[in-house]
């Protein structure tokens, strides 16, 4: 798998607002600095394919992240509408038989299985009834997608070093849950797995997912310069 990504398209913007008009704001300013941009539940539903076009139209790289979980055939339908649009990405969150569905008819569209939301804790699985450990089933789902046919993961930094120790390189590891550095601990959102962009890709990620931090920005060039340049150092050590 080709893995020469450009630091342009390392960072995927999150997109993640209420309406059309904001994205195109947002990208028009981003742009200059970002090739890929992540569309959500809440912005597709607000604009349906409308941003995603723009967004192709405009050479940039396109994340659809709807994490599609339902009967494995309407999962393949599904992928259907994405795969002729020129989107790059898309994710599905579910077991084997819709796995194996999203990625039946997929063309040139990337799959990336979501492997254990970054909101999750240990705690969480606890509640859920789970006795293993969230790295553990990491793993397990990710093993499982590969050998399905994914073309990578969607996992924490927490995870990417031994999904990398595990599983080997030829395969996209994506990682949201990133923080700048001064504000890696400072637990304003809903993120509990969390980590720098420098060591996210230190750890083996390929992307990295970033929203709020840089949409919040007083100065969102100069942080993104500053993340890339935490990238660019991330990618020469490891």
């Amino acid at each position: 798998m080709d893995k020469n990504i450009p630091l342009n398209e390392r960072i995927i913007f999150a997109l993640d607002v209420a309406s059309h008009e904001e994205a195109m704001r947002l990208i028009e300013r981003l742009d200059s600095e970002i090739k890929f941009f992540k569309v959500g539940l809440q912005l597709f539903l607000a604009s349906g394919f409308q941003t995603i076009d723009a967004l192709v139209r405009r050479g940039c790289n396109v994340m659809v992240d709807l994490k599609f979980f339902d009967i494995p055939e309407t999962v393949k339908l599904a992928v259907g509408q994405l795969k002729n649009r020129g989107v790059t990405f898309a994710t599905v969150h579910g077991n084997d038989a819709i796995v194996r569905a999203a990625v039946q008819d997929k063309g040139d569209l990337k799959i990336l299985a979501v492997t254990v939301l970054t909101s999750f804790c240990e705690d969480d699985l606890r509640a859920m009834g789970m006795s293993g450990s969230i790295a553990d089933l990491v793993l397990l789902r990710s093993r499982k997608a590969l050998e399905i046919g994914c073309d990578g993961v969607v996992a924490s930094a927490l995870e990417a070093g031994p999904l990398r120790d595990e599983l080997g390189k030829n395969f996209l590891v994506v990682t949201p849950g990133i923080r700048p550095g001064a504000n890696i601990d400072d637990g304003s959102d809903d993120q509990k797995r969390i980590a720098t962009a420098k060591n996210a890709i230190i750890s083996g990620a390929d992307h990295v997912v970033i929203g709020r931090p840089i949409r919040d920005s007083n100065d969102p060039i100069s942080l993104i310069r500053s993340l890339q340049q935490e990238i660019a150092e991330g990618i020469a050590t490891r």
